[in-house]
């Protein structure tokens, strides 16, 4: 099929999808489960061949990092399709409810967004992750991945496929795009496409948005931020630092910049030195760094920079309000920490630090739809309209209005006489099912 027919599909089985029960979701996430546990060889050896690939093109380490799915990849993935198991069905819920007049009763309902066109990069995981959680959610999806992990990706979407459809989900809910031709086309599909969601870099992000009139939810970049205040446990805020930036430095909420306070500079910048060049980062310092300890000149280019790698950029500032100032300007409003053992500053930086994501005394890294119990994540939004921070189901879903009536029309209620609305908060539990 080419992508229009594909998109078609897609659409005619979001239809159908939002009304699948919930038993049937489940069983079939299950289904997938089983079968990539079936399937675990035959998707490691279409990986071995993306990767060989890939490493004779030269790819980039933290690419060819996200680009490996082996066998404990393989489990985590099941993990996580048995996490999204585990809760509850969010299409269908009353979220609230209303009476307007006896026998006129208004429910506000979650529902499926439709059709998910996912634009990602390097990283098979994600291919399970995204078709999962629209799955639980009620969505059809398009997906295209990378070029280099065609292999992996197309053996993953044919396994997923054959376990839903054969589960009693609606064939066409799940299309796999493989061209960069697709994803223009995909671009001016408004009429079967209802939302799209980019995963790259920051010039891949602001062309998707720049080039369809599809909404777009997504993050541009990760330019995330860890902040030490004067008032820091110091060896909590060494784990908290070595945590954020080395755990896995190649993805988007890993700390890129580290922001100290002047008055423990001198006493932490050392130590933080040691800890982070045994793991093998390459410093970059402000001038002030520079006095304290060995980096490489660092300039505002790197307070702009998602490194995505071994490399941290490290500023000394005065205050709290500096720290976030600098935050505000340079970051990517994704993810930003503070370690502090005093609460009014801690709660000053949450309140005025403008991130879908603030953490207190924890690593950034915690920023992520599986750790926040959301199931997974179709990805990090920065936006701030309908879904910010790691988009689970709840950000996959939107809303409609039931209204129930017993006969009652507009014109009883204009005029001299006009009945008047009661505009009463009702049980949730009365919408029909």
């Amino acid at each position: 099929m080419d992508i229009t027919e594909i998109a078609k599909a897609a659409k005619n089985a979001s239809i159908q999808l939002a009304a699948a029960k919930s038993d049937i979701k489940d069983s079939a996430l299950a289904a997938v489960a089983a079968a990539l546990k079936d399937r675990a060889g035959d998707i490691v050896e279409a990986n071995e061949k993306d990767l060989a690939q890939a490493e004779k093109d030269n790819l980039a380490q933290p690419l060819l990092k996200r680009l490996n799915f082996d066998h404990t990849k393989i489990t985590e993935a099941c993990a996580g399709l048995q996490s999204l198991i585990n809760l509850p069905d969010p299409v269908g819920q009353t979220l609230d409810a209303t009476e307007l007049d006896t026998g006129l009763e208004l429910y506000k309902v979650s529902c499926p967004i439709g059709v998910i066109g996912v634009i990602f990069e390097s990283r098979p995981d994600a291919l399970v992750q995204i078709s999962a959680l629209c799955l639980k959610s009620g969505n059809a999806v398009l997906l295209k991945g990378g070029s280099e992990a065609a292999h992996t990706n197309r053996i993953l979407a044919d396994i997923i496929t054959d376990s839903t459809v054969s589960s009693g989900i609606t064939a066409g809910w799940l299309g796999l795009l493989e061209t960069r031709a697709d994803v223009a086309e995909m671009l001016d599909m408004a009429e079967f496409i209802d939302l799209i969601v980019p995963r790259g870099s920051n010039e891949f992000v602001r062309y998707i948005m720049d080039n369809t009139n599809i909404p777009v939810l997504g993050h541009a970049d990760g330019i995330c931020h860890v902040y030490v205040d004067a008032e820091a446990d110091l060896e909590m805020a060494l784990n908290i630092v070595a945590d954020s930036k080395c755990q896995y430095c190649a993805v988007c909420n890993a700390a890129e910049t580290l922001l100290v306070h002047r008055d423990i500079a001198k006493e932490f910048l050392p130590r933080a030195k040691d800890a982070l060049e045994a793991r093998g980062v390459q410093l970059r310092g402000c001038k002030q760094t520079a006095k304290i300890i060995h980096v490489v000149p660092a300039n505002e280019e790197d307070w702009r920079s998602e490194y995505l790698d071994y490399i941290l950029s490290i500023k000394i500032v005065g205050s709290v309000d500096e720290a976030v100032e600098h935050i505000n300007i340079f970051g990517s409003h994704h993810t930003d920490a503070i370690v502090t053992a005093n609460k009014t500053t801690a709660a000053r930086f949450l309140a005025l630090v403008d991130s879908a994501n603030v953490f207190v005394n924890c690593s950034t890294r915690f920023s992520d739809g599986f750790r926040f119990g959301l199931g997974a994540e179709v990805g990090i939004s920065t936006n701030k309209i309908h879904a910010r921070g790691p988009v689970g189901l709840e950000g996959l879903l939107i809303y409609k209005w039931y209204l129930i009536g017993t006969g009652q029309v507009v014109a009883d209620y204009t005029g001299h006489d006009a009945k008047k609305f009661t505009h009463k908060k009702i049980q949730r539990s009365n919408v029909p099912n």
